[in-house]
């Protein structure tokens, strides 16, 4: 598999090379979205609380007599029916959202999700991005000579203070390493422009390849 390989003046340097291991797979659209409802579910917070009828203040005596009133009798107003009483069967912030999914299905269909992209020319290298200094507009500047029609995952083969702080206020682009890579951030940006270097660490990572020293 191959893709265009640009420089950092947005000019067309030919094409690089992509393991076919990782890009080159078939698309399995059941095992993608099982490891995006995965990965969804274990970033969920459960932040909903309420209070049952042990949690609730008040209601150590009897509300009224137990007879001659007419009404029900009723031993404490935290009881659920009465207003103000504990609730039955609600939400708690206790309750575990994640799910599990083998590390194999996982890693096929991130593979699924990259060789996705790279059929639909929608991934993109990058020779490499050359700033002595911090400056937002000059990576702008850069994206926008570079085929990138709505947003962008860029994707980088390790630290980079430069390149993370000078795409960092940018809304349409978002950095990552190369290692992190994931289903939810491939599916939520429409391009991928991939670092030359960052291949190496793609393979080094995910078909646990040694780097050539």
């Amino acid at each position: 598999m191959k893709v265009d390989l640009y420089t950092q003046s947005g000019e067309k340097k030919g094409s690089l090379e992509l393991p076919e291991a990782v890009f080159g797979i078939p698309f399995n659209k059941d095992l993608v979205h099982q490891a995006l409802v995965r990965q969804l579910a274990n970033k969920r917070i459960a932040t909903a609380h309420v209070k049952n009828r042990a949690r609730v203040s008040g209601g150590g005596r009897k509300p009224f007599r137990q007879k001659g009133t007419g009404n029900a009798r009723q031993g404490t107003i935290r009881a659920p029916h009465m207003r103000g009483g504990g609730s039955v069967f609600g939400p708690t912030n206790d309750r575990n959202f994640s799910k599990d999914m083998p590390k194999k299905q996982r890693r096929k269909a991130l593979f699924c999700a990259l060789s996705e992209k790279a059929r639909k020319n929608e991934i993109i290298a990058l020779e490499g991005y050359d700033a002595k200094e911090v400056k937002t507009k000059a990576f702008a500047d850069m994206l926008k000579k570079l085929p990138i029609e709505r947003n962008v995952l860029v994707v980088l083969p390790g630290k980079d203070e430069v390149v993370q702080k000078s795409a960092h206020n940018i809304a349409s682009a978002k950095t990552i390493f190369a290692n992190y890579l994931n289903i939810h951030d491939l599916q939520k940006y429409k391009k991928v422009l991939l670092f030359k270097d960052a291949v190496g660490t793609i393979e080094e990572t995910f078909l646990n390849k040694t780097k050539a020293a």
